[in-house]
């Protein structure tokens, strides 16, 4: 695999232990826990390298119980990777909703054109990384589990895993890292190397987990540095916590008849490719009933009028947390048709199911299109007074 600052030859592991450690006997011990110990999940059924991609993908940042549902109802929907090579973004993005890091389902399809135009998957591992959305997590699992190729995987669960073998307690950064990588192409030099990285991955999540590590479960408790200081859950050494910044948003289900404008994201960026409904940050001194119709005349070169107020909506990501504050709103009279250069649609609100939103706006739609007194066709038209709030 082409080598990269997260990715070392074996030359630069300087690792206390690591030269002296009992590889092939503590590999051998972890294959067979896997053996007896390993969940069944939908993924591991067999090494198709389409299947194995999918799943790696899906199983970054999300965890098993989340990704599993989102799996099999992936594979029934593009069971090929012709048919990923073939659809569209907003089919994609649509399959993938809710999991979030859609930039990780925006390159699917891109790297399965790639695929189908090399005429399958490559067998060398540099190639699989030269692959769109393929890093050195991506390509060395396909390689590993799918072709049986040498080639180390380090997630959070391996990471964690270790950690605590060798007491590593300096902070996360690329020195760490740099130990973590050499340390895992250790490992699967030891064994069959798909299955030492499922194995590691699966002692990670579900023995030695971040909390309350099952340590007298683990088959390598015995060379485990941590367990023998009697306190595992001090490694890895935690992350230093931020402080997330907070946004207040207003936006806006802007009516005309029985249907309401959503704008497409650019496809770059946070939550890029996905829909949205039309506003922007609250400005300070602002309310965000004044912001939401002066974003609605930036955004869109129109006016607008507020008909009612709903239940603000808290979000958090990864680096930011917002509050989305949703109101009804209907084009002011006269105003000129809204136009912008990202694609807008007016749609009916059963049609919300056909496109991808972000989760908060869905949990929007969920409020404001639930119950008898918010029927999902009504418009502002409908609204008595106060209604919607």
């Amino acid at each position: 695999m082409k080598r990269t600052a997260g990715d070392p030859s074996p030359t630069t592991v300087a690792v206390r232990g690591a030269e002296s450690f009992p590889w092939e006997a503590a590999v051998g011990s972890l294959l067979a826990w896997y053996g007896e110990r390993a969940r069944d999940l939908p993924w591991r059924r067999d090494r198709d390298p389409y299947r194995v991609w999918i799943s790696e993908v899906m199983l970054q940042q999300t965890r098993v119980s989340t990704a599993g549902p989102y799996f099999e109802r992936f594979l029934q929907r593009f069971p090929t990777l012709e048919r990923l090579a073939d659809a569209g973004s907003d089919e994609v993005l649509k399959a993938w909703e809710g999991l979030g890091y859609y930039a990780r389902a925006r390159r699917l399809p891109e790297a399965a054109q790639a695929i189908r135009a090399a005429g399958g998957f490559p067998r060398a591992a540099a190639d699989l990384l030269g692959l769109p959305g393929f890093g050195p997590y991506t390509a060395g699992a396909v390689a590993s589990i799918a072709f049986g190729l040498p080639e180390p995987v380090l997630d959070g669960n391996v990471r964690r895993v270790w950690c605590r073998l060798f007491a590593l307690g300096e902070p996360d950064g690329p020195p760490l890292r740099r130990k973590l990588w050499g340390l895992s192409r250790l490992a699967v030099r030891a064994g069959p190397p798909g299955d030492v990285n499922q194995s590691l991955m699966e002692l990670g999540a579900t023995v030695c987990t971040p909390r309350r590590p099952a340590c007298s479960a683990c088959p390598l408790r015995g060379e485990c540095a941590a367990a023998r200081e009697g306190r595992p859950e001090s490694y890895p050494a935690p992350r230093a916590r931020k402080v997330l910044p907070e946004w207040t948003v207003a936006v806006a289900l802007l009516w005309t008849a029985d249907r309401f404008l959503v704008a497409k994201r650019r496809p770059e960026g946070l939550l890029g490719g996905l829909w949205e409904l039309p506003g922007g940050k609250v400005e300070p001194g602002e309310s965000p009933e004044r912001a939401v119709v002066r974003e609605i005349e930036e955004e869109l070169g129109t006016g607008a009028e507020v008909v009612a107020a709903l239940p603000a909506v808290r979000h958090a990501y990864s680096h930011f947390k917002v509050v989305l504050h949703p109101f009804d709103c209907r084009l002011a009279r006269g105003a000129p048709e809204p136009k912008s250069e990202r694609p807008l649609r007016w749609i009916l609100p059963e049609e919300r199911g056909l496109l991808a939103f972000p989760a908060a706006t869905n949990r929007i739609f969920a409020r404001r299109f639930a119950g008898p007194g918010l029927r999902a066709a009504e418009g502002p038209a409908g609204f008595g007074e106060g209604e919607g709030t």
